[in-house]
């Protein structure tokens, strides 16, 4: 009896692990791992229908499953400088939440608060919509304000010619439009501590998935007005608040001092990383940080005059820097060796002139 409860209790973990991959494939999904009939499978997936946790749709043949909602939730709260993201929190959303790991509960109070007053204080806008879906594996939050979109913001804010240039900022971090009282930390740290986080706004969409070793920037097919904040997280994950921030502080420095520059955002459909405009665009505030990595993963090659730019010429303007990159392949390896080479034969150079001297 132990072996087959094991065996049950396997199956059930390992359909509500991939019943969002694979809705309508997942019975023989099921099948083939455990080497058990369809009509086996099916058995399992109809009692976790019947315990509601799934939800079936469609006939026999087109039959497709889902994680059924636990707790749904929707309210609209008006945007005024009285809407204190703390007492929303505390109020609606914390105990809908429900008896969750203190890590994960963790997670979900700094990016609700984070992302709530953002809206409060930047959005400009008059409403906020709050949405909560809970399953029995993950939980979603999302939220709508009707305000002037984020990236329009930023884009003004720092007169880009374009608001997909706003996404590479927040993806650095340490951006913010109000200064004086913002760290600019929020998104950044955010995006991840989600399992999956996404932000629609205007024309793009900025996205930042835990599985990918990169952020996404795409346009959206319908431009949409306002902000859209998607955060999604395994209710019973390992990952903890303190250990993400522990991987942007840099040596003994306790501070957000370090960043990684996902370089493929500063690239637009075939548009060659080759002049040094991008390279400043890539380069932009970088300086507020010690160590900068920049991550060439989806970047197939770069030019001489954007690698001159970012790898000998702020590298000679910032020493105090520690410039680092990764996931180049060998094409952009070889063009950072080549502006490298010629930094430090002109550092032989000046120094063969100090000693003459």
């Amino acid at each position: 009896m132990t072996l087959i409860r094991k065996s049950s209790e396997d199956c059930r973990k390992f359909i509500l692990s991939n019943v969002e991959k694979h809705p309508a494939e997942i019975a023989k999904k099921v099948a083939d791992k455990f080497n058990i009939s369809r009509q086996a499978a099916n058995k399992h997936l109809q009692h976790l229908v019947e315990e509601k946790i799934l939800a079936v749709s469609g006939n026999t043949r087109g039959r497709a499953y889902k994680l059924a909602p636990m707790v749904s939730f929707n309210k609209q709260y008006p945007l005024s400088r009285k809407l204190e993201e703390s007492v929303v929190w505390n109020q609606d959303i914390k105990p809908l939440l429900g008896v969750m790991p203190d890590n994960v509960m963790n997670i979900w109070h700094y990016c609700f608060t984070e992302m709530l007053n953002n809206a409060i204080d930047h959005s400009d806008g008059k409403f906020v919509d709050i949405e909560v879906n809970k399953s029995a594996v993950n939980t979603e939050i999302i939220m709508h304000d009707n305000g002037v979109g984020i990236f329009k913001k930023i884009q003004a804010k720092l007169e880009l010619t374009d608001e997909r240039h706003a996404v590479l900022e927040l993806a650095k971090g340490k951006f913010t439009t109000d200064p004086a009282n913002h760290s600019g930390e929020g998104i950044f740290f955010s995006s991840r501590a989600c399992d999956d986080f996404t932000i629609l706004s205007g024309g793009v969409y900025f996205n930042h998935r835990i599985e990918h070793k990169e952020d996404w920037i795409l346009e959206a097919n319908k431009p949409s007005a306002g902000t859209t904040v998607f955060m999604k997280l395994q209710n019973h994950t390992s990952r903890k608040l303190k250990k993400i921030f522990e991987q942007f502080y840099s040596g003994d420095d306790i501070g957000f001092n370090k960043t990684v520059v996902p370089v493929k955002l500063a690239q637009y459909v075939d548009d060659a990383l080759i002049s040094r405009s991008q390279a400043k665009r890539v380069l932009n505030r970088i300086d507020r940080f010690k160590m900068v990595i920049f991550d060439f993963n989806g970047v197939d090659n770069i030019g001489q005059g954007f690698a001159d730019e970012v790898f000998r010429v702020f590298a000679n303007q910032h020493p105090e820097i520690s410039i680092q990159h990764v996931n180049s392949n060998a094409d952009v390896e070889n063009m950072i060796l080549h502006v490298n080479s010629a930094r430090y034969r002109l550092a032989e150079l000046l120094l063969q002139g100090s000693e003459k001297k």
